[in-house]
């Protein structure tokens, strides 16, 4: 099979940006009616259902070796689960445009963990330099008053936050070495479905008497998330990652982030803080350094 042009690619790009730059104004709105943990479940079973569903439809078949049953366990773990659990639980505590720049660290982290786990794609001193930069950017963003955008917690809430991205770099980097050959479809159902499965027990443990609130608003952002924020997206997402470098897929959330405060600042009124803006302009700055070396 030939690998796919230039062009398709930057479409799938511009595809994925407009679609999760808009994820994190739609989490919020279904906060409101469906608690965290419920709300990663029911979206990753929807979609991973979804995805099974074109499994067969398509054919494909798992070749259950202990690569694809490794892989399916690192993106079930920590790319759907652990990272999408904290996002949910981050978003009710601080902005989701806030809560998107966060997570544009993510690139930054690809390229380090890269630069030693996929011989390809070391670092130079110019990446170098785009990294510090990017921690520069964090460092500026937690200089500001959080409190101010989320209350008490925000500087807290936003610490953990990062650990989001930081797993995705993880999970990111594995598919990147050892997912070759294996299916898009593969690596997104399976985990997905396997999300569903842990964090609806936690759901069921920790949200037992937590009020859910099925109206058109929250129904809404839910089939959204499940089936263009997911289901679509992850497919792209993982068919652009066996064709290109891990570090310039990983600068979707480069992009993103724009589109996230634009959204969350019209739909929520959310603030958008001088020291916010020049922080994510450090970190969106490194990133393109890290990207321009490649």
């Amino acid at each position: 099979m030939s690998p796919p042009s230039p062009a398709r690619l930057r479409a799938a790009f511009l595809l994925l940006t407009l679609i999760w730059g808009t994820t994190w104004a739609v989490i919020r709105l279904g906060l409101e009616g469906i608690p965290p943990l419920t709300g990663v479940a029911l979206r990753f079973g929807i979609a991973g259902a979804l995805l099974l569903a074109l499994v067969r439809h398509f054919g494909v078949r798992f070749t259950w070796s202990r690569r694809e049953l490794g892989l399916w366990a690192m993106n079930g773990l920590f790319l759907f689960s652990v990272s999408y659990t904290i996002v949910y639980w981050a978003e009710q505590h601080i902005p989701s445009g806030l809560a998107a720049v966060l997570f544009a660290t993510y690139p930054l982290m690809v390229a380090v963990i890269a630069h030693f786990a996929l011989p390809g794609e070391r670092l130079g001193w110019r990446a170098g330099v785009g990294i510090v930069l990017g921690l520069a950017g964090v460092a500026t963003i937690f200089s500001d008053d959080l409190q101010a955008l989320g209350g008490a917690r925000a500087r807290e809430v936003s610490l953990v936050m990062l650990v989001s991205p930081l797993v995705s770099a993880i999970a990111t980097v594995a598919i990147k070495r050892w997912g070759k050959g294996i299916h898009p479809l593969s690596l997104t159902a399976v985990p997905m479905l396997m999300t569903a499965a842990l964090v609806g027990t936690l759901a069921a443990i920790f949200e037992r008497n937590a009020p859910i609130v099925f109206d058109l608003r929250s129904v809404g952002a839910l089939v959204y998330l499940a089936v263009m924020g997911s289901a679509v997206t992850f497919t792209i997402y993982y068919w652009m990652l066996s064709h290109a470098a891990a570090t310039r897929v990983a600068l979707i959330a480069y992009t993103i982030p724009v589109v996230a405060v634009a959204v969350g600042a019209a739909l929520f009124d959310e603030p958008i803080r001088p020291l916010v803006i020049l922080g994510g302009a450090l970190v969106l700055g490194g990133v393109a350094i890290v990207a321009r070396r490649r």
